[in-house]
């Protein structure tokens, strides 16, 4: 995470607008509800192979329930779990390391 923090962003790539719409739609009608569709992980898995064929280097998981669909071993790119990172920086905060 310190890597991240030190790290320099040149470019961004967003979704397209019916990306975003699947997307939401899987976070609030499945993942939110407790539901894990192996379709909704290949959907993600293809937006993410996207993103990376037109340069990223890497994904913001920006929702905290992406986490519970996909891990770093299911990305070919690196990932930054939003709710990973605040679990650790509140850890971290917690035994006094910040």
């Amino acid at each position: 995470m310190a890597a991240c923090r030190r790290s320099s962003v040149s470019a961004r790539l967003f979704l397209t607008r019916s990306q975003r719409q699947r997307i939401n739609q899987i976070i609030f009608d499945e993942l939110c509800l407790g539901v894990i569709n192996p379709e909704s992980k290949h959907y993600y898995q293809q937006v993410i192979q996207a993103l990376q064929a037109q340069g990223a280097e890497g994904v913001i998981f920006g929702c905290t329930e992406i986490g519970l669909l996909l891990s770093q071993q299911d990305c070919s790119l690196p990932v930054f779990d939003t709710a990973a990172i605040h679990a650790d920086d509140a850890v971290r905060f917690m035994c006094g390391e910040e």
